[in-house]
Formats: structure tokens, C-alpha cells, sequence
């Protein structure tokens, strides 16, 4: 389960940019998070994306508002299940998120302002359906590699 959350002023992505960034911002936690492209998994993926008003955002102590359309701000939450994240693959994570971001904005490289944070949700603290969600019972669901599947149970203990 993972959600990954844009925040943008307000009409900084159009519909064609967000239904792009729909597919590959979910695909670009989910290679990693897997260890392959698989489509079956991706139900378990949600993007959502925050608009914001230009004097509802800041960067170095001025609202966007004052400071002008050529500051390119955006934050981006990913938050995930707890599993095997270890600094390369959440590297990894990053680097495809904002990879993601310029080529669905027609940039050669992402803004320097754009910021990506990457959360992991502890075992036990993940809920839906009614209840405590694991990502223990998906290891075997087939959408993981044997090789992550073994990672992420290394990293739980399980």
C-alpha cells in the first residue's frame, strides 16, 4: 500500500500531465517496492494531487504569491508500508519520482525546488478494509520477486 501525494500551485499540472503521472508516479514506487512491473499490484496505489493557492505556499520566507511564476515549487509525499527500504532503494524511489515529474512537465531535469520526502508507515500502523493491513500476506500474492519478497521478510523479521 502506498500513496503518494503531489503538492503544486494551483494549475501548475493539467488533466493530461496528472492522467500521466497517474501511471508513472505509481509505477515509479512500485519497480522498486516489487522489484518488477507488476500491473496486479497496482490497486494498491493511490496518487493524490493537493493544489494549492500561491499565497497558501512559500519557499525562503516569501509567499509564491510575492515571489513570482518563476519559482517551480512542489512537495512530494511518498508513504509506504513498511518493508525493505534501504537508502538505495529509496534512492531509487526518489530519483524515479522526480524523473517522473520533469518528463510529465517536458523538463530536461527536475526544479531544484521540488521536494520529495519519503515516509515509512511502521508495521502494525496501516489500516483499511476495517482492519490493520501487513504487507506480510502480499509476499506471497506473486507481485513481488523472490528476491524482495526475501528482503522485506529479512527487514520485518518475519
Amino acid at each position: 500500500m502506498t500513496i503518494v501525494t503531489v503538492n503544486t500551485p494551483k494549475g501548475r499540472l493539467t488533466l493530461e500531465q496528472r492522467r500521466e503521472l497517474a501511471g508513472t508516479l505509481t509505477d515509479a514506487v512500485l519497480v522498486p517496492e516489487v522489484g518488477q512491473l507488476a500491473p496486479a499490484a497496482r490497486v494498491g496505489f493511490q496518487v493524490h494531487f493537493v493544489e494549492r493557492e500561491r499565497d497558501m505556499m512559500a519557499i525562503g520566507g516569501r509567499l509564491l504569491a510575492d515571489a513570482g511564476p518563476e519559482l517551480d515549487v512542489m512537495a512530494i509525499d511518498v508513504a509506504v508500508m513498511d518493508a525493505a527500504w534501504h537508502p538505495d532503494v529509496r534512492a531509487e524511489v526518489i530519483e524515479r519520482v522526480l524523473a517522473a515529474l520533469a518528463a510529465a512537465c517536458g523538463l530536461e531535469k527536475p526544479a531544484p525546488a521540488w521536494w520529495v520526502t519519503f515516509r515509512v508507515i511502521d508495521e502494525g500502523s496501516w489500516g483499511s478494509s476495517g482492519g490493520v493491513l501487513s504487507v506480510l500476506p502480499l509476499l506471497d500474492s506473486g507481485v513481488f520477486t523472490q528476491e524482495r519478497a526475501e528482503a522485506v521478510r529479512t527487514a520485518l523479521g518475519a
